[in-house]
């Protein structure tokens, strides 16, 4: 295994098919600079037609990275992007070149990053980042793009990048990140042009076993967060070594049982959306803080001469910007908090499912089955279970139409609080 993919947990059989492709699209490059060169032409008839054609089929300039949330599909974009820039002889993906390094960090000049600022990702951002990455690179063999949480392309962006991605430039690569195949998380016409990465929720095991290695956790504690986390790297490790990331996971699964009595339900309901508008608070103020800091100082503002105290005059639209994305990428962090906390309980409601049906598989909250799941597979019948489930889903969906959060989380505890109600 080489370092750069040792990263991604858990996906032996795709690290194996990307560095293949990594591998091949070393020749196609060496192809182009020779074309480039005029050594030789791409196009022209070669006696080793048939080792391009292979090549090419290895490797292709557009992938979707497809998983669920947890299970690495940026980080193994990433770590494709390292690869293929690799400026090691003898290792693809070596991890210790400078293009692997930089890569890896996030500052290589022909890599770049379309992350969502807020709720979706708008067609200027895309715009923008095609327009730079028709250029020929710099410093690396392509110009790649990543495009992090391509299921919230908004429909003008999504037809900006396919225009891109049907007439790419010879050096530039689009790698898309998107939770599945699905028409709700991806254009048909975009995945029609990608070739699928799909990656799969990695084991506890192999998570216990990272957090142990890499982060020194203790033994036990890696193994009890990795067993409640369904397969999410990231929240494993901050159930780990985070109290306030426990308690909250607590809160959400007590919600099953404050819904079942009218006098717990509603503050139940109150304290999981405040809790996550806390959280999304804290998040975002360190950030907000520091990227106004940034612009008022590129603005003029901060110095020690005259009329250096505040920011020009005709600059209060470029701060009323940077505020309305920081509201926006609030409002969207608040959301994902909160749709963690209900994932959560509806994973809940399926263990519970699971132990009244007697099915024979891995329970996502093992550790509540003696207090919680257990209890209320005997109380509830599998149908009130499973329409609970459905009282959650419809929540999420509810919240992706911009319903108030309020509003959702209320009208889910009834509908909950009605069916482990009944006997």
């Amino acid at each position: 295994m080489t370092y750069v993919f040792s990263r991604m947990i858990g996906q032996r059989g795709l690290l194996d098919e990307l560095l293949v492709a990594a591998t091949s699209a070393r020749a196609v490059a060496a192809r182009l600079d020779e074309a480039d060169d005029g050594a030789v032409s791409m196009f022209a008839d070669q006696p080793d037609d048939a080792v391009e054609t292979t090549v090419r089929e290895s490797m292709t300039h557009a992938w979707l990275f497809t998983g669920p949330p947890g299970s690495g599909r940026s980080v193994a974009a990433t770590c494709f992007a390292a690869a293929l820039q690799c400026q090691s002889p003898d290792v693809v993906g070596c991890g210790e070149c400078r293009a692997c390094t930089t890569v890896l960090a996030g500052t290589h000049g022909d890599v770049r990053h379309i992350v969502p600022e807020g709720l979706t990702i708008s067609v200027k951002q895309i715009r923008d980042i095609v327009q730079l990455s028709a250029r020929r690179p710099t410093t690396g063999r392509w110009q790649i793009v990543v495009v992090e949480d391509a299921d919230r392309l908004t429909e003008q962006g999504a037809n900006a990048l396919l225009k891109a991605v049907e007439e790419p430039p010879e050096r530039t690569i689009f790698l898309l990140c998107a939770p599945s195949v699905a028409p709700e998380d991806i254009a048909i016409t975009l995945r029609s042009r990608c070739r699928h990465a799909g990656l799969t929720a990695p084991a506890a095991a192999d998570i216990a076993r990272v957090l142990v290695d890499r982060d020194g956790i203790e033994p036990d504690r890696a193994e009890w967060a990795a067993s409640v986390s369904g397969g999410h790297v990231g929240r494993a490790k901050r159930l780990a070594i985070d109290e306030a990331s426990r308690d909250q996971r607590d809160q959400a699964l007590g919600l099953a049982r404050a819904a079942t009595r009218d006098s717990t339900a509603f503050a139940a309901a109150e304290k999981l959306v405040k809790t996550a508008t806390d959280v999304a608070a804290a998040i975002s103020a360190e950030r907000d803080a520091v990227e106004t800091e940034e612009l008022m100082t590129a603005l003029g503002a901060g110095g020690t001469g005259k009329g250096t105290a505040r920011p020009p005059r005709g600059t209060a639209g470029a701060v009323k910007e940077l505020e309305k994305r920081q509201k926006s990428r609030r409002t969207r962090t608040m959301r994902d908090v909160l749709d963690r906390a209900l994932v959560d309980l509806a994973a809940l409601f399926r263990d519970g499912l699971t132990l009244a049906m007697g099915a024979q598989v891995t329970l996502m909250h093992p550790d509540k089955a003696g207090d919680l799941t257990g209890p209320m597979s005997r109380h509830a019948s599998p149908a009130q279970l499973l329409r609970c489930i459905e009282a959650v889903l419809d929540c999420r969906d509810a919240l992706e139409k911009n319903v108030k959060p309020k509003f959702a989380v209320d009208a889910m505890v009834v509908r909950i609080g009605r069916e482990l109600s009944r006997r």
